[in-house]
């Protein structure tokens, strides 16, 4: 990171980063949520998303298009309309456009917008029309709102910490279901419906996790028996990753106690997208680009 400041430096980009007039301020209000006007843009963008949302749901139903399906026509354009203007100005503002196009909120916000272009361009592309309901993923731009960057932090921090137990857990059981799928497969065999160990191995999953949909049952007295020991274990293994979690969570919160609370922020690094930065920061914490001047207010 230091021989990027350097690099940066070298170059003479202000301190301030590359970012300047109505751009910066722009950059400011779409990609942090410290200013009042940041929050307005976050919590109107989470309602107008919530609504479009609401509209793809009732414009499925038979009765509701009926009736209505001039009005959900309206303001499905009115709210594309919106969310490409949003996009578009999000391009606009950052250093980098195609860093920010190819980034995960970069593409569902394109996904939000290309259905209802694509089904008025090509009719017989109506039916993705549906997937429209990809813009509630933008909702978890809630996320950057100051009032939920601790809790989320605490818990993008105790799943990371607790991905290897996870991990070794999974493995566990995919091992164990694997076998058991397959000496179902022995004992049961095709005349009972286990007709293949890929089959066998379905049957294990949803009888583990104690689903149990019922297409496939055995019949002897062997295969009731595998199937009772996997439901018992079914009760642990759903009990096990919460509490791998919930453990990480307890011991970071323990680990914090008594020091001094660090500010959370939502600067965000116009180079690298990432947030989180101090309020004293001057340059991005992953990639060493300078950061524009933190803009805040109460």
């Amino acid at each position: 990171m230091e021989r990027n400041k350097k690099m940066y430096q070298k170059r003479g980009d202000p301190a301030g980063g590359s970012l300047q007039g109505w751009r910066q301020r722009l950059y400011t209000i779409i990609f942090e949520s410290d200013t009042r006007a940041g929050r307005w843009f976050d919590q109107g963008l989470i309602v107008a998303i919530l609504l479009s949302v609401a509209v793809v749901v009732a414009d499925s139903v038979p009765a509701l298009h009926q009736h209505w399906s001039g009005l959900f026509t309206s303001a499905e354009w009115a709210f594309t309309l919106l969310f490409t203007l949003e996009y578009l100005l999000r391009l606009a503002c950052v250093p980098h456009p195609w860093r920010y196009a190819t980034s995960f909120f970069g593409i569902v916000d394109l996904l939000a917008l290309l259905p209802t272009y694509l089904a008025l361009l090509l009719p017989e592309a109506h039916v993705l029309i549906d997937v429209r309901v990809l813009r509630l993923l933008r909702v978890f731009r809630v996320f950057k709102l100051t009032a939920y960057m601790t809790e989320y932090r605490g818990l993008a921090l105790a799943l990371h910490a607790s991905r290897r137990k996870i991990t070794v857990f999974i493995s566990g059981v995919l091992m164990v279901v694997l076998v058991l799928g397959t000496l179902m497969y022995v004992i049961e065999g095709p005349t009972n419906g286990f007709t293949t160990i890929p089959t066998s191995v379905y049957w294990a999953i949803t009888t583990m996790t104690t689903v149990g949909f019922g297409d496939i049952t055995p019949k002897t007295d062997l295969g009731r028996f595998i199937s009772s020991v996997m439901m018992l274990l079914g009760w642990g293994t759903l009990a096990v990753p919460t509490g791998i979690v919930t453990s990480e969570m307890a011991a970071q919160r323990q680990a914090t106690q008594g020091l001094a609370a660090v500010p959370v922020t939502t600067r965000t690094c116009p180079e690298c997208l990432s947030e989180g930065h101090l309020p004293e920061a001057r340059f991005c914490m992953h990639c060493g680009a300078p950061l524009p001047p933190w803009a805040h207010d109460v």
